[in-house]
C-alpha cells in the first residue's frame, strides 16, 4: 500500500482565518460605544482562551465568545438585536463558500498518486465535515479525522488507530503549533506551508521552534516535489 501523508484543512487547503478576521472587525465596530478596538480584541481573546477548553475550536465557540464578551464589555447595556446579529454572523461564516487556495487541486492530485491522504483537522465535527463535503475534495482523501485538539497524544491515537508507525508518517499544514511540533515530538516528519494570517492562539513557543528543524515551503505543490526527491 502507499504510505500515508497527513494534511491539515483550514488555511492549508482552503481559506479560513480571513473569515474570522472579517467578523472580528464587525465586532470591533459593534463595541465602539463601550471600548476601543484594542480593549475589545483583548477581551475577546481572553474569553476565547476560556471557552476553547469548554467548547472546543470553531465558529460556534467563536460566536459564543463574542456574545459573552459583548455583554461583559458593555456591562450588560448591549441590546438583544445586536446579540442576534452576532449569531447571524456565525451563520454566515458557516454557509460561506469554500475558497480553495491556489494550486490545491493539482497538488492533491500529485500527492494522491504517491500517498494515501489522511486529512487531520480540528474543530467542530459537524462544521469541519461539512466543509470537506462542500470543498469538492472529499474523494481525494483516504480518511478524514476531526480532532478536538492537535497534540502529541491525539496524533499518536490517530496513527495507532490506522496502524501507522509515527516514524513513517509525515504531516503537512500551515500551523507550526498544531501541524508541525506535535508530529515532530512523536518522531514523525512535518512540512510547514505558511498562510498569510495566523490566529494568535496558533502562534508557537519560540524556544520550541528554535530547537527543531523542519522544511518550510511556500505552496502545497512544493511538498510533492520534495517528497519525490
Amino acid at each position: 500500500m502507499l504510505p500515508v501523508l497527513g494534511l491539515d484543512a483550514d488555511d492549508t487547503l482552503w481559506e479560513n482565518e480571513e473569515r474570522f478576521h472579517e467578523v472580528e472587525q464587525r465586532f470591533r465596530d459593534l463595541m465602539t460605544p463601550w471600548a476601543t478596538s484594542d480593549i475589545t480584541d483583548a477581551a475577546l481573546l481572553a474569553t476565547e482562551r476560556i471557552n476553547i477548553a469548554r467548547h472546543g475550536y470553531g465558529i460556534k465557540g467563536f460566536v459564543l465568545s463574542m456574545v459573552v464578551t459583548a455583554v461583559e464589555v458593555s456591562d450588560g447595556a448591549i441590546d438583544a438585536w445586536s446579540l442576534a446579529n452576532i449569531v447571524d454572523w456565525g451563520h454566515e461564516m458557516m454557509a460561506h463558500p469554500i475558497e480553495l487556495l491556489d494550486g490545491v487541486l493539482e497538488a492533491l492530485d500529485a500527492l494522491g498518486s504517491t500517498h494515501r491522504l489522511l486529512l487531520i483537522t480540528k474543530g467542530d465535527p459537524i462544521d469541519q465535515l461539512d466543509k470537506v463535503r462542500r470543498s469538492g475534495l472529499a474523494e481525494r482523501f483516504w480518511r478524514v479525522e476531526v480532532l478536538p485538539e492537535k497534540n502529541p497524544d491525539t496524533y499518536r491515537s490517530v496513527l495507532a488507530h490506522y496502524g501507522i508507525d509515527p516514524v513513517d508518517f509525515t504531516m503537512v499544514g500551515n500551523s507550526v503549533k498544531s501541524d508541525v511540533l506535535p508530529v515532530l515530538a512523536i518522531g514523525g516528519q512535518a512540512f510547514h506551508v505558511p498562510h498569510t494570517t495566523t490566529w494568535v492562539l496558533e502562534e508557537p513557543d519560540s524556544d520550541e521552534v528554535a530547537s527543531v528543524v523542519f522544511p518550510v515551503v511556500e505552496q502545497l505543490s512544493e511538498v510533492a516535489e520534495l517528497l519525490s526527491s
